[in-house]
């Protein structure tokens, strides 16, 4: 798989489960409806602040593997894999909708960042999720670790940028149809986990012949 192909494989997983409602979905939404448009864009920032906490992360757990223990790179692919196939399963027969959200009390911007931060790096599947991820997409064959945790990183925060910010700006319109047309949830997470088995099928696939 060339350079290119695992960075648009990373891009398409990244967003598909971007956009799956959960809690930064919820947060967002919730300070976007009762903040207005300042405190809708606080808390995304402060969740892309997170985010880029999660690539530091991700980063130095891959290096780690490679450069300290590289005998335990085969098997990290494989158990990453197998968790990101289990996460996928379980999306896929989900049903997922945005409901019962309540209101924020926040009044100040940087109160706002600061919740959304706390809200992102307290979440404990994202921790897992890139522990399951990074060491699929990060290889030494691709060029220095920093380099593809920058080009990682700025992906995730442009695109939580996109879509948490584009819900942040459009809250109380897009809360209205999704809470109105639960299919639609549903049906996104669902896609979002059939996406997941697929790129973690290829990705356990991969890892097994190189263990």
């Amino acid at each position: 798989m060339s350079y290119a192909e695992n960075l648009w494989l990373f891009t398409l997983l990244l967003a598909g489960i971007i956009v799956v409602p959960g809690m930064d979905m919820i947060f967002v939404v919730a300070n976007g409806l009762t903040g207005g448009r300042r405190a809708g864009m606080a808390a995304t920032s402060g969740i892309m602040l997170g985010g880029a906490f999660h690539t530091l992360f991700g980063t130095v757990a891959v290096t780690a593997l490679s450069t300290l223990v590289p005998q335990l790179a085969g098997p990290m692919l494989v158990i990453g894999a197998a968790y990101m196939i289990w996460i996928g399963y379980t999306l896929a027969k989900s049903a997922i909708v945005i409901d019962g959200i309540e209101a924020s009390h926040l009044n100040r911007t940087t109160r706002i960042f600061a919740q959304g931060l706390i809200t992102c790096l307290l979440n404990p599947k994202a921790w897992l999720f890139i522990l399951a991820v990074y060491p699929q997409f990060m290889r030494p064959e691709y060029g220095p670790f920093w380099r593809q945790a920058l080009l990682m990183g700025a992906l995730t925060l442009l695109l939580q940028a996109l879509i948490y910010g584009g819900l942040a700006l459009a809250a109380a319109k897009g809360r209205d149809a999704l809470i109105s047309k639960p299919q639609i949830t549903i049906w996104i997470g669902r896609a979002a986990g059939w996406l997941l088995m697929a790129v973690a099928a290829m990705m356990l696939v991969e890892g097994w012949s190189g263990w």
